[in-house]
């Protein structure tokens, strides 16, 4: 084992040779083939039937301590639904509502579903191996199209023969989707699949995800961060906004073009692509390129 410590380098320059996997002052390629960023026009939900349906709800933290109201909406048949919004919004908790974790105090959620379920905080400190952790919930483990659809694009080969209190925070993460994943549902609810991971593992795992949903004909709503992740993974969004840690609220499910906009004005930040890799950055507050996104209305899917 060996490792390259680079010379100082500006932010750009360093996070373009890092994605593109060569060193270009050091003359050293540190990954075979490059992090590739793809770049597509937000996608139109199909029009399908609704998997679930919920009506208006509710949920109350302590007294008034924390607050948040979710507009009544459908998740369709084989569509990712994609959930954005800050911190302390109040996404975390939707989803137990509708994984059946938590009860609302207004409205009910009876979805009569198999609900597979990855929360946001994984506790997977079992003293045994990966592999046996995976094989007493996959049916299929070992098998070759186990092994295709899961094991291979999770890139867990290397870790299945470790104790799961071994792993380090992105191997843990990669595990719980795998068992997510593993499940007999029909709801697939994936909180933050990409704590913890570096940005080939975030890559990967979105990969995997979106192939498992398509292959499948699943459904699966889908929570996270990284605009990119979800921008790949969803078909529609649902955006939360608020005041974070005191009171959260959700509209209805919507575009993607439409959901981005809304989530990205609240924030006041436009994307733009970077001209090398693809890669989506934030442009600078005032700059042109802001003004002009800003003034189209086009805060992510800028042409």
């Amino acid at each position: 084992a060996y490792g390259v410590v680079t010379g100082p380098k500006s932010v750009k320059s360093g996070i373009n040779e890092y994605l593109a996997g060569y060193l270009e002052n050091e003359n050293m390629r540190i990954r075979p083939n490059a992090i590739e960023f793809e770049e597509h026009a937000p996608r139109t939900a199909a029009a399908s039937n609704p998997l679930v349906e919920y009506p208006d709800l509710a949920k109350s933290y302590g007294d008034g301590e924390f607050s948040l109201t979710v507009e009544g909406g459908t998740i369709n048949e084989n569509e990712v639904l994609g959930v954005v919004g800050p911190n302390g919004i109040g996404k975390s908790t939707f989803a137990e509502l509708l994984a059946g974790e938590l009860n609302p105090d207004e409205g009910s959620v009876e979805t009569g579903l198999d609900v597979a379920y990855k929360p946001q905080y994984i506790e997977i400190d079992r003293p045994m191996r990966v592999d046996a952790f995976l094989s007493s919930i996959a049916d299929d483990f070992g098998s070759s199209y186990w092994n295709t659809e899961i094991a291979g694009p999770l890139q867990l080969e290397r870790i299945m023969e470790q104790h799961l209190t071994d792993l380090s925070g992105g191997e843990r993460q990669r595990v719980a989707i795998a068992a997510c994943l593993s499940e007999d549902a029909n709801l697939y609810v994936l909180d933050e699949p990409s704590a913890h991971m570096d940005v080939e593992q975030r890559v990967q795992a979105t990969s995997a995800i979106r192939r498992y949903t398509e292959n499948h004909d699943a459904t699966a709503l889908v929570i996270d961060h990284d605009i990119y992740m979800i921008d790949l993974l969803a078909d529609r969004l649902l955006v939360f906004d608020g005041e974070p840690a005191q009171s959260g609220h959700a509209g209805t499910p919507i575009g993607m073009r439409e959901g981005m906009n809304r989530f990205l004005a609240d924030l006041d930040v436009t994307f733009r692509r970077d001209e090398r890799v693809g890669r989506p950055r934030i442009n600078k507050p005032g700059s042109q390129l802001d003004r002009e996104q800003k003034d189209r209305g086009e805060y992510y899917y800028a042409p």
